[in-house]
């Protein structure tokens, strides 16, 4: 007796496939001669020995039993159309979204991108490609290679015969008006700059040479704050394969941006040596907004940096570091990155009576010991230079000569620190005497590099954290 089966999606037939039974040769079965099902592969019928379950074919068929000219199934539901043009493009610079997810009602259409429905919003393709997308509140802020926009979220902008807008909520309306922030300016192609607190944004576009801060009041150049030529230089010789890493210090409440590639100047002094950083170069520096200012450069090369709650992180390496970590025995311990310790250090201009030649005579310091200055150099022309000795700490300059203390450094006096400076430059025509001989040092303007020693622990403070508040030096006008 014949069986009758219910054709469902497509004209699908699901085969079952038996096991031989019986002695050796057995038959196995026909399917009444339908040349759908192959008798055998490879020289034996294709059997499934597992006794928990079978071997199942499913066959695509118009005809019933696959012969000629028998009875053709409908077609039944059609599951996809076939495009006209079905080679695949690219929109770089539009956006897709698919059906609504509800958890309560249990709607999921994560996965249903409807052609019939409008779900794609696009931008001015001359502004480059889509980099990365923030949503905030409601809207949807869209970072293009040369432009950042903002997109209404489930409403839509109308606007008056004066132009004024306003937004007013629709319904099945998922990405609604476009409008662009007021600049040109953009995230390049370095989505990898952008970090996010409050309503702050923080971005690089390296194809214009400046760090970026979007808030309330728009978009600001935040590199202009004394670091032009800086980030003109660094982000001038940025290639396309080189990273700029942002990320937001919640501890410090500071951005801080990472320049990272062969093209990036060296950080030199006191830089954790790693085996993937023999050539490759970087800059780590930090932006505080309490002060407007680039504050700091930091000697450590993050692969990622990201804060959580009141803790800031970076992964070097495939490890996790916390940074301000303090612990019981070095509280505050500074200047330790990838547990590989380098100096702090601050540079200084001294241009007092800027038109006037004058003579340094002391380098003069408030706070704690520690310092020392390896540098002050005067210029005393575009082409000379006075240099002082090594003026070292107090503690490190300290010796004793026939039972007498002498400090060959700085000298405490008053709790401040003061030291004389010995010049070490070399002679020049028509002078009659130079070099050690003589104290301070002449020019126009000093370049000034105070940083900590390597051994003075301060009381009470743990590790080698130490203060500067202040930094000053006598000086008299030269007399040519």
């Amino acid at each position: 007796m014949g069986a009758i089966v219910e054709v469902k999606y497509f004209n699908s037939f699901l085969l079952k496939k038996v096991q031989l039974t019986g002695a050796t040769g057995a038959t196995p079965p026909i399917w009444n001669g339908s040349t759908g099902i192959p008798q055998n592969v490879d020289g034996a019928y294709p059997v499934n020995n597992n006794t928990n379950s079978s071997l199942s074919w499913l066959v695509e068929e118009a005809r019933i039993r696959g012969g000629y000219n028998n009875t053709n199934v409908s077609y039944g539901v059609r599951a996809y159309l076939v495009e006209e043009e079905p080679n695949s493009s690219v929109r770089f610079n539009s956006l897709i979204y698919s059906g609504i997810f509800n958890s309560r009602t249990g709607i999921n259409d994560t996965n249903v991108f409807a052609v019939g429905d409008d779900i794609t919003r696009s931008v001015d393709p001359a502004n480059g490609s889509i980099q990365k997308l923030y949503a905030e509140d409601t809207n949807l802020i869209v970072f293009q290679e040369n432009k950042v926009s903002r997109a209404l979220i489930d409403k839509d902008a109308i606007y008056s015969a004066e132009g004024q807008g306003s937004a007013v909520s629709t319904l099945n309306l998922v990405i609604g008006q476009i409008v662009p922030y007021a600049g040109n300016f953009g995230i390049s192609k370095n989505p990898e700059s952008f970090a996010v607190y409050g309503y702050r944004k923080y971005f690089a576009d390296k194809d214009r040479n400046v760090i970026l801060r979007l808030s309330q009041d728009g978009i600001t150049e935040i590199s202009n704050y004394g670091m032009i030529d800086y980030f003109r230089d660094e982000l001038g010789n940025i290639s396309t394969t080189d990273k700029i890493l942002g990320a937001w210090d919640i501890y410090t409440k500071q951005y801080v941006v990472s320049l990272q590639g062969s093209s990036v100047t060296p950080t030199t002094a006191g830089k954790p040596v790693n085996s993937n950083e023999t050539t490759d170069g970087y800059q780590t520096l930090s932006f505080d907004e309490s002060v407007l200012g680039w504050t700091s450069r930091f000697t450590y090369k993050p692969e990622r940096a990201f804060s959580i709650k009141n803790k800031y992180y970076s992964v070097k390496e495939g490890k996790l570091w916390q940074h301000n970590y303090m612990n019981g025995s070095f509280n505050n311990d500074r200047s330790i990155f990838y547990d590989v310790y380098s100096d702090s250090n601050i540079t200084f201009i001294f241009n007092p009576k800027v038109s006037a030649s004058k003579v340094f005579k002391t380098i003069n310091y408030e706070g704690s010991s520690g310092w020392e200055v390896p540098i002050f150099n005067a210029a005393r022309s575009f082409e000379l230079n006075d240099t002082s000795n090594l003026i070292y700490s107090f503690d490190e300059g300290a010796y004793t000569q026939d039972g007498v203390q002498y400090y060959a450094g700085f000298y405490n006096k008053e709790g401040k620190y003061f030291s004389n400076l010995i010049n070490n430059s070399l002679e020049t025509a028509r002078e009659v005497v130079y070099g050690q001989s003589i104290s301070g040092v002449k020019g126009y303007y000093a370049t000034v590099t105070i940083r900590t020693d390597d051994s003075t622990q301060v009381a009470g403070a743990g590790g080698k954290t130490r203060e500067l508040f202040a930094v000053s030096s006598e000086y008299v006008e030269s007399s040519y």
